[in-house]
């Protein structure tokens, strides 16, 4: 089976809060992507609503549930809620996602830029793993390549590691992606010998994801949003998401 894409909506929701009102209309955005082919949707909702909000992740669910795809949430587990956000528990517990995705940022990050570090948060981490995972779904966890206690997110019940993939798109930029891609596959194998299974994602891009995928076996699924949406700008919605389809065909999961 090749590696499974998830299509990232927030800038969809970004553009449409930099003007307020309805347009671009969230959900018929990820109705094109799922009309195209994409394996699933995936949304970050943030307490400070800079992009997707909690009514967004109530109608993507909906929507993700009639096309029988897969909806993922990612998000902070340690942010409080607040008013206009209920927090990531609540907010799952409401929309019942086929996967979470837990991401250590803070309010004022401008994106995700750095996993877990599980000495630190794992005693906090595992009840709420526990927590997400009695909704029904499976748990990520995101971390860095170079995270020597990868092997601690099976312990502390996740499912499955997200790597934190935007060191490997800087070193591309840089043409010089060879140490970046062997730090990354040997931190897949350390997580699959732990029983768990493999997500990636930021900056990935047409340009660099079937590298990536080459040199890291067993990817299953890759979120990518912010290089798709803009890379949408030049070709549309559907050619791009079908284009990343054709990549992750020729070069994912084996």
């Amino acid at each position: 089976m090749s590696t499974q894409l998830s299509v990232n909506v927030n800038k969809i929701a970004a553009l449409r809060n930099s003007r307020g009102g309805h347009d671009p209309d969230v959900v018929q955005a990820a109705r094109t992507c799922i009309a195209a082919g994409a394996h699933g949707i995936t949304v970050h909702p943030r307490p400070d609503r800079r992009h997707i909000h909690a009514e967004d992740v109530v109608a993507l669910a909906s929507l993700t549930r009639q096309s029988a795809v897969e909806f993922n949430i990612e998000g902070n587990p340690f942010a409080p809620p607040r008013e206009g956000y209920p927090g990531l528990l609540e907010l799952c517990q409401a929309t019942r996602p086929q996967q979470v995705t837990l991401v250590p940022d803070s309010d004022g990050q401008l994106t995700s830029d750095h996993g877990f570090d599980f000495i630190r948060d794992g005693e906090r981490l595992k009840p709420l793993i526990a927590a997400f995972k009695a909704i029904g779904g499976r748990v990520s966890l995101f971390v860095d390549a170079d995270n020597a206690d990868i092997a601690m997110a099976a312990t502390l019940g996740a499912d499955r590691i997200e790597l934190y993939t935007g060191p490997y798109a800087e070193s591309y930029l840089g043409g010089q992606p060879q140490a970046a891609l062997a730090a990354f596959a040997a931190a897949a194998a350390r997580a699959q010998a732990a029983g768990l299974g493999i997500n990636a994602g930021h900056d990935l891009s047409q340009s660099n994801l079937g590298e990536f995928l080459e040199a890291v076996p067993g990817v299953l699924e890759v979120s990518i949003g912010h290089a798709l949406i803009g890379e949408a700008l030049y070709e549309g919605l559907d050619a791009t998401v079908r284009a990343y389809l054709t990549i992750l065909r020729q070069h994912g999961s084996r």
